[in-house]
């Protein structure tokens, strides 16, 4: 009987490694020679979870870790990004939602829900402008900014931000990912996302800015996305959500977070119950 315990306490290390284990990290190469990575996880209905702005793959690891027990998960750090090369090209929104086409045809996914935070959201719509949405299951939106055209006043506005990226990196990377999270994070896993931000060049960076954010318009694109949308979102994306309800009305379906920028490292439970309601609904054929 006293061995019991050690009996347990070795089944439930046994069985955390194995779980530990199904998590796959895999590269591949784009039609431009870019080797993209990518982790990957389970089995069944696909979900691509797309990162934003200088930020890696891992930081969906309370998705990954959830959804992965039921569908196949796929979490992919975008060009210059997390573990994916760094080329000094490409950082256009068409490029980049080229990249993840790419991904979903190297890995043959069928309607996979594509789930795109921050950057991603319009990088998502220029997916469906080049792409359609004929082999997507749903789209998720995260708390992103996208507007039906081009945004000269954005420009001044993060004209600063861009001159900020170039004179001191370290600290704009510290005081972004901190201004990511209402709640509260240990400083470990802060500086982890920092050192993880900061692996983007700096050129990169305003680049990914300027033609994410200043020039996109998504006019087009919105109107081929004939697949379920979701946007999650805080309040400093309401506008997001004004314009997305105005174009789809009762097609879209909006849910507004008390959280921080990263909504789903905050309230994982809340977002990850809804993204499961959201996935359940989609049509299945």
């Amino acid at each position: 009987m006293r061995m019991k315990p050690a009996v347990i306490l070795m089944c439930i290390l046994s069985v955390s490694s194995v779980v530990a284990q199904t998590v796959k990290s895999d590269y591949f190469k784009t039609s431009d020679g870019v080797r993209i990575h990518y982790l990957e996880a389970g089995s069944g209905q696909p979900i691509v979870f797309i990162p934003g702005w200088t930020m890696p793959a891992w930081i969906w690891q309370k998705q990954i870790d959830t959804f992965s027990k039921k569908y196949h998960v796929v979490a992919v750090d975008p060009r210059s990004q997390g573990e994916s090369d760094k080329p000094s090209f490409g950082h256009l929104p068409e490029t980049r939602s080229r990249d993840y086409k790419e991904l979903v045809d190297h890995l043959r996914l069928q309607r996979p829900v594509l789930v795109g935070w921050s950057m991603a959201c319009g990088e998502l719509v220029k997916y469906a402008e080049q792409f359609g949405s004929d082999n997507v299951g749903g789209f998720v939106l995260v708390d992103g900014l996208v507007a039906d055209k081009p945004n000269p006043e954005m420009f001044m506005g993060l004209s600063g931000w861009m001159n900020q990226l170039q004179a001191d990196r370290a600290k704009q990377a510290d005081g972004f990912v901190r201004s990511m999270y209402k709640k509260p994070q240990t400083e470990e896993y802060l500086k982890r996302v920092i050192d993880a931000s900061m692996q983007v060049p700096a050129d990169t960076a305003v680049v990914l800015i300027y033609n994410g954010l200043v020039i996109t318009d998504t006019s087009k694109g919105l109107a081929r996305m004939n697949r379920p949308i979701l946007f999650a979102y805080e309040k400093a994306t309401q506008p997001t959500a004004d314009l997305l309800k105005s174009k789809f009305g009762d097609k879209v379906q909006l849910e507004r977070f008390e959280d921080g920028h990263a909504l789903f490292v905050d309230d994982p439970e809340k977002f990850n119950g809804v993204l499961e309601a959201f996935v359940q609904s989609l049509p299945k054929d």
